[in-house]
This record gives structure tokens, sequence and C-alpha cells, in this order.
């Protein structure tokens, strides 16, 4: 087997912002040239499938700027330096939806675009939900419409396109997999 890797020659960040930062890297490749990598750095993020006791999945719709549109999604955030992922789920779960729950499980983690960024998503399963008093307590630049679907209208979302980014696609096909498996 080729060997794959790319050696660094030289890295420099271009911009440094609020959540990303971008960084141009000149690399060696495997047989021996050489390329440029725009690489995002980006310090990962959590994403939380809640589901309540009649098995409705809790949904946060928002306004995505980089798509100019709504779309509906499960709730997630990004993590604060030297954050505990399972820490930033309950977070982000009482902030976005206010619900806190009893059980939180790790199912996943996955990179959402290796090709040029290193932003991991730690995908959770949390059960036992209570609705808090409160409510949510949204980020001062956030604002979300809260919903409950069964899984049959995620599926629907989907075909619609109201769901339309990946982690909520791969958590509602997790829950598909579970429905099968269970049903056997």
């Amino acid at each position: 087997m080729t060997n794959l890797i790319e050696k660094t020659i030289h890295s420099e960040e271009i911009f440094s912002g609020k959540v990303i930062s971008l960084h141009l890297q000149d690399v060696e490749l495997p047989n021996g040239k050489q390329s440029k990598r725009e690489i995002i750095k980006h310090p990962g993020a959590v994403a939380i499938l809640a589901m309540t006791d009649d098995k409705k999945i809790v949904m946060v719709e928002q306004y995505r700027k980089a798509l100019e549109r709504t779309i509906v999604e499960i709730p997630a955030g990004k993590l604060e330096k030297d954050e505990e992922p399972a820490l930033c789920a309950r977070r982000e779960l009482e902030e976005e939806t206010g619900y806190v729950c009893e059980s939180l499980e790790l199912l996943i983690s996955f990179y959402t675009s290796p090709g040029f960024a290193d932003e991991i998503v730690h995908l959770f399963v949390a059960k036992g939900l209570t609705k808090k008093e409160n409510s949510a307590a949204l980020d001062e630049d956030e604002f979300v419409n809260i919903e409950e679907i069964s899984l049959d209208e995620a599926i629907q979302y989907i075909k619609e396109q109201k769901i339309y980014d990946a982690k909520t696609a791969y958590a509602v096909q997790y829950l598909q997999l579970q429905e099968t498996v269970e049903s056997k």
C-alpha cells in the first residue's frame, strides 16, 4: 500500500474568528510534489437526539445564514475551550429547548467535512426529558422555534428538505435502523 500521508511544510493562520480559524498549509504529497491546503480549524460540537417519553424527537427550527433559509435540526452547539462533550450536550439541550435529561449517552462522534475542516461532532441520545419552567435560555444572537415530531414526520421533513443537514439526517436514520431492529 502506498503511503498516503501529506507532510506539512508550512502553516499560516490567515483568519481567526469567533468560531473558526483558517490556515493555509504548504504540504508535501506522497509522491514528493508540493501542494497547498486550506484548512478550517473548529473547536468541535455536540448534537443531541432528544427523545420524549412518547417517542417524539425534539427539534429546533432556525435560520441558517449560510443557506439563506430556515431548517429543522436536532439541538446542537459548539464546544467551549476544554469543555467535556457530555457537559456541553446537557448545556445546549437546556439552552436551546428548555429540556433537561435524566440519561445522556454518546452515540457516535464523526467529522463533518474532513476534506477541509477538522470539526468533529459528538452525537448524543438524551432520554428522560423534563421541561424546565423558565424554558429555553438562548444566546443573544440565537432565535429558534421548538418542535416535537415523530420519526415519520422527520422522514417527511427530509423529503421536503426541511431537515437538510447531515447531523440531523444521521440521527433520523439511526432511529429508523433502531426501529427496524426492534421490529424483527
